[in-house]
């Protein structure tokens, strides 16, 4: 009776060992390259980009929707923090805004720079980073402070990587 539990017995376990075989050779099979592209997907199966490289400077000019505000050019300096968070220091001409310490978030090539100057004059900035990692195009809205200086504005522009 041994020999007969023995025997239907072994078929199931040469099948459990062939698929352990089986699923062993393929995950070793798998190349680097497969395994990294693997990882940067999204759960919807959606390729993440990696982050847009944005420390350095950038300037660059943005036009308001309002016909009766002047452009303003804006150069901003982007770096790590002593936390590793990027901040950036900017200088503009603008009659709404003076230099404005401005905290940057980067998601893909989606890049977020908002901040206030000294007065409590705020602007966010909100674009996209091109392929070349060379422009950031922009729209941007800004709330002046309650001094009624400059009370809303909005508009678009680009900042380049020099």
């Amino acid at each position: 009776m041994t020999s007969k539990t023995f025997s239907c017995c072994v078929p199931l376990l040469s099948w459990l060992l062939l698929m352990t075989l089986i699923e062993a050779s393929y995950l070793y099979a798998v190349s680097p390259g497969e395994a990294q592209s693997k990882q940067s997907t999204s759960p919807a199966g959606l390729t993440q980009q990696p982050a847009a490289e944005v420390r350095g400077t950038w300037s660059g000019t943005f036009f308001s929707k309002h016909s009766n505000v002047e452009p303003f050019t804006m150069t901003v300096v982007i770096n790590p923090d002593s936390r590793g968070h990027l901040i950036g220091s900017s200088t503009l001409n603008s009659d709404c805004l003076k230099d404005v310490r401005l905290e940057v978030t980067v998601t893909g090539l989606k890049v977020v720079l908002a901040g206030s100057d000294e007065e409590g004059d705020n602007i966010t900035m909100r674009g996209t980073v091109d392929k070349t990692g060379t422009l950031l195009k922009a729209s941007y809205i800004l709330n002046g402070s309650a001094s009624g200086r400059c009370e809303t504005d909005n508009g678009t522009g680009n900042l380049a990587k020099r």
